[in-house]
């Protein structure tokens, strides 16, 4: 196992397949990172094999890091990454509440509407920092996650979002800095609520989206609902047709599993109450149909009841 070392320290909270990427690429930069989480399983696995990643050749790189399950005797962190499951934002913020050091920032790359709103309820709207990345990865084993294909990690402009930046662009991860994240946000939403609650309820990849053309059709309504959604409240997507961006994504990813397939093939509880639950209830609230996504969002609920 490849050493880390080094003089920067982050948190990561998560032991999922995006945050034991996260800390591969940036133990691999020389990071000193430290995994906060409650999956026992994750953090034994982390702490004996170190972080690691499934190439694309089938070999497995691994980066040492340090998985912990509360944060007694930790030193307080100045940058801390939140990469939790949104139902599990609450239950984060209120640990990282006394582990930020002064002039500390948290960043949230989380799936789904409100975490940043959690986040800074507990922490502070001056410390929490709200991003987007279009880089995915997969949970092969527990502490072994297998790259996505390749993507941008895109920042709200902030006074924190600097310090990020560098920290990823020393992992050699594309970032950048944008003056408003929601256009993003709700543009991975759309493409989120598209696909993900079809792959988990069907158990098929991405890509079988397309080629079945009841599931096709499903996946283009709810997009075309969750986008509706977005211009209701005045939200500008980044793309001109949410069906064909859903489409260029299932098409773009056709050989992975949805994280939402993941976890209820693993019975975990899902994020749907903030993908298609939250659509939901935003559209309600402007008077927009969306009966595709309330359907989907009772479908995978009464699943992991």
């Amino acid at each position: 196992m490849a050493e880390s070392g080094g003089d920067q320290r982050i948190l990561i909270v998560g032991t999922g397949a995006m945050a034991t990427f996260f800390a591969y690429q940036l133990a691999r930069a020389g990071v000193d990172v430290v995994i906060l989480g409650g999956w026992t399983a994750g953090i034994e696995a982390l702490n004996r094999d170190g972080a690691g990643l499934l190439q694309p050749d089938g070999k497995v790189s691994r980066m040492r890091v340090h998985a912990i399950n509360d944060l007694q005797g930790q030193s307080p962190f100045d940058l801390e990454l939140v990469l939790v499951k949104a139902w599990q934002t609450e239950k984060a913020a209120e640990q990282l509440l006394h582990s930020l050091a002064q002039g500390g920032m948290v960043l949230t790359l989380q799936n789904g509407l409100g975490n940043r709103e959690v986040l800074a309820a507990r922490l502070g709207v001056e410390k929490v920092i709200v991003g987007v990345t279009t880089l995915g990865a997969s949970l092969v084993e527990p502490g072994l996650a297998r790259p996505g294909g390749d993507g941008v990690i895109s920042l709200e402009d902030h006074a924190g979002a600097e310090r990020f930046r560098r920290l990823f662009a020393q992992a050699k991860l594309a970032t950048e800095i944008i003056p408003n994240a929601s256009s993003l946000i709700w543009g991975k939403l759309v493409i989120n609520a598209a696909i993900n609650p079809l792959t988990a309820l069907l158990g098929v990849p991405n890509g079988v989206l397309l080629e079945q053309p009841l599931a096709h059709n499903l996946m283009a309504e709810l997009a075309n609902e969750a986008a509706l959604t977005a211009v209701s409240i005045g939200v500008k997507l980044p793309f001109a047709d949410p069906i064909l961006a859903a489409e260029e994504v299932a098409r773009k990813t056709a050989n992975n599993y949805s994280s939402m397939y993941q976890d209820l093939k693993r019975g975990s509880r899902t994020e749907i109450d903030a993908i298609c639950g939250e659509i939901v209830r935003i559209a309600n609230a402007h008077a927009v149909q969306v009966p595709v996504n309330w359907m989907m969002w009772r479908l995978v609920s009464s699943c992991q009841d």
